[in-house]
């Protein structure tokens, strides 16, 4: 963690999103001289907490899916459980670290029997008690809508957050998810300003298949994105999350701060 704090910072990125999962900053085994150590990298290196990502759960090591299990809709209630209690450690974790927002999964897969009611209606009772949590420690809670999982679009994200209701609540925009199910993330800006706290930068191909691309690799509109973001949201953290680049992130974090520098300015949007 210490290492991937430095180097992103020589690179010229003001802030960092901490992975809160193996091998960086799982909660459950994360010791406090451990905590300790990435307070001093952050404070050496001048960045910022973007947002903590508590959506991966690689720990687990689940066979079907390591990202996605357990999934906040699992039929097995134990093994949900295992997720709402992450995701309060989680929360935790942030207010320690003094991040103000951390992510989490849309619900997860809606399992063979279920109906898209009966999972929603199990995403609401288990993270009720998270935000809960949240509001107790002043980190707020934001859903990050997936393909592939309950919640894929906007719309599904706005019903399901007036049922909640809770001000701890909030959205994790990633403008690729919106992308890959054919969502305008310009034209969304907007519309989801009273509840975007934190953005994902990636870009996806012409084919809408999700698999997370260096910015400019891709077809989404970045220009576009910018500009909307600039006037609705000029204050929110955008996070550049290109975790499939494993084999070569110095090239990949290089890469994408540079065309997004470009694309912002000619956007009328000054970044660091």
């Amino acid at each position: 963690m210490e290492q991937a704090i430095r180097r992103i910072a020589g690179f010229g990125y003001k802030g960092i999103e901490l992975l809160a999962d193996v091998p960086h900053a799982w909660p459950a085994g994360l010791l406090g001289v451990q905590k300790d150590s990435i307070r001093r990298a952050l404070a050496d290196s001048g960045l910022v907490i973007s947002n903590i990502n508590a959506f991966m759960m690689n720990a687990i090591a689940d066979p079907r899916q390591p990202y996605w299990h357990p999934g906040w809709t699992d039929p097995d209630r134990h093994y949900r459980a295992i997720r709402r209690e992450h995701t309060k450690r989680a929360l935790r974790l942030a207010a320690e670290l003094g991040a103000k927002t951390i992510s989490t999964e849309p619900g997860g897969e809606v399992a063979e029997g279920q109906t898209y009611a009966q999972a929603t209606d199990i995403f609401y009772d288990e993270i009720m008690p998270a935000l809960d949590v949240a509001a107790e420690v002043g980190v707020t809670l934001l859903i990050e809508p997936e393909p592939g999982l309950l919640i894929e679009k906007f719309g599904q994200y706005l019903e399901f957050a007036e049922r909640v209701n809770h001000p701890a609540l909030g959205l994790n925009f990633d403008i690729g998810h919106a992308y890959c199910v054919s969502e305008d993330p310009a034209e969304w800006v907007p519309i989801m300003k009273p509840h975007t706290k934190h953005y994902h930068f990636e870009d996806i191909a012409a084919t809408r298949v999700h698999h997370h691309l260096v910015p400019g690799d891709g077809a989404i509109d970045f220009d576009g994105v910018f500009r909307a973001i600039a006037e609705h949201t000029p204050d929110i953290w955008v996070t550049v999350e290109l975790y499939p680049n494993r084999a070569n992130p110095d090239e990949a974090a290089k890469a994408a701060r540079d065309y997004l520098k470009a694309s912002a300015g000619r956007a009328g949007v000054a970044i660091g």
